[in-house]
């Protein structure tokens, strides 16, 4: 869909500029990849205006070769813009500067002379040699919030390891917990530790702007990917520091409720997430099975986790007796939580997703382009698409020359 069907009834891209939650927020940003991109993208979207500082000497950020595909411009000609590099970069404007130069430098410090918030990846102490790093900005730019996102964090006897979102699942745990009981850990199909931690960023770089707007000072945010990862083990982790039980790979099944996770029909897979005893009695019900909800090893969800491969071998062919959408229904219709595992192509053809504004299509500099949507759905200050992703130091001289170098345009 075209992004300004996006907003609020009536109104365009052009309409709602400056109605953004985070309008005259200014970020510089020197990030790259993901978890740093991941954050200024979401305030952008917000409305915060978002100018990015890429390397020329290496074409820029780094996703922009992690292709194909790559939009291909009228001529057919491919530009920068690969899918890596969209997901993570709209609603900025891009400035090309070497930073190893003392005009590139000078002119960052210009830039954080004015941005409210400052966004960085660089490997602990690697912007110090520059004199771009948090205390050397400090002293000149108090008011400045300086965001330090790193693999191990800028302490600790790790902090000058390099980090990428495949060594943090592996460090932090969630490998171990993702895969077949007797398969090979498994990392998520989508670099999510570099995603969480990007949206840990823009958590605490809002609570930063609160402080900021009460007292007038800046601080310096110190994230690192692992201690983000390490943030969202949440049961599980809370349940190994509990009992001291290291847990083991389930698959798809969950480890505190069963029955819950994914299960064959007669023509494909569905999931189940029974939650409670009386969604399982109703599921019962419909498998025609109603004594099992009576059996003293299944009555209760403790005693179904128990005797969890007891009650799997009655399901598995129990289900196969029904198609999947017999089942789907058969639990919408008593309530019990059921669904399909959807392909993308299936995802992005659904009528859920045209209505709440997931894929979107915006006009780069190379030609159209379709994005997912931002997921926040505000009554007064809404999401806006005023950029699409930017090709590299394609504002260069628009920012650099400009009175006003955050000048929303």
């Amino acid at each position: 869909m075209d992004a300004s069907n996006a907003l609020p009834k009536g109104w365009t891209a052009t309409d709602s500029l400056g109605h953004g939650a985070l309008k005259g927020v200014k970020v510089l940003d020197l990030s790259r990849i993901l978890a740093g991109p991941t954050c200024t993208q979401l305030l952008g979207d917000l409305g915060a205006t978002v100018v990015k500082v890429e390397n020329p000497k290496t074409g820029g950020d780094d996703t922009r070769q992690w292709g194909p595909p790559y939009v291909t411009d009228a001529d057919g000609e491919q530009s920068d813009l690969s899918a890596y590099f969209m997901a993570a970069n709209r609603n900025k404007r891009s400035i090309a500067l070497d930073i190893a130069s003392p005009e590139g430098q000078a002119q960052i410090r210009r830039l954080a002379a004015e941005a409210d918030i400052l966004v960085e990846n660089f490997k602990p102490g690697g912007l110090a040699k520059y004199g771009l790093d948090y205390a050397s900005l400090r002293a000149e730019f108090p008011q400045l919030i300086y965001c330090s996102i790193s693999g191990y964090g800028q302490t600790g006897p790790n902090s000058s390891k390099p980090g990428y979102d495949l060594m943090a699942q592996g460090y932090g745990g969630i490998m171990s917990l993702t895969g077949e009981p007797e398969g090979q850990p498994v990392k998520a199909g989508v670099g999510i530790a570099d995603v969480m931690c990007g949206m840990y960023a823009t958590i605490g770089i809002l609570a930063a702007l609160h402080h900021k707007q009460n007292t007038g000072e800046g601080q310096q945010i110190d994230l690192a990917l692992v201690d983000a990862q390490v943030a969202w083990l949440i049961n599980e982790g809370v349940a190994y520091l509990n009992t001291g039980k290291v847990p083991q790979r389930r698959g798809n099944e969950h480890p505190s409720i069963v029955p819950y996770g994914l299960y064959e029909t007669s023509d494909a897979h569905v999931i189940l997430a029974v939650g409670n005893d009386s969604q399982f009695r109703r599921f019962m019900e419909f498998l025609g099975l109603e004594g099992l909800a009576e059996d003293p090893r299944f009555a209760t969800n403790p005693a179904r986790l128990e005797f969890r491969a007891a009650l799997n071998d009655i399901l598995m062919p129990a289900l196969k007796r029904f198609t999947m959408d017999e089942v789907i229904a058969g639990m919408e219709a008593r309530k019990v939580p059921a669904g399909p595992v959807q392909s993308l192509d299936r995802v992005f053809a659904s009528d859920q997703v045209a209505a709440r504004d997931m894929a979107i299509e915006m006009q780069s500099g190379a030609g159209p382009v379709q994005l997912l949507g931002n997921p926040l759905n505000f009554s007064r200050t809404p999401v806006t698409y005023r950029h699409a992703p930017p090709q590299c130091g394609s504002a260069t001289k628009e920012i650099l020359q400009a009175e006003d170098p955050f000048a929303e345009i």
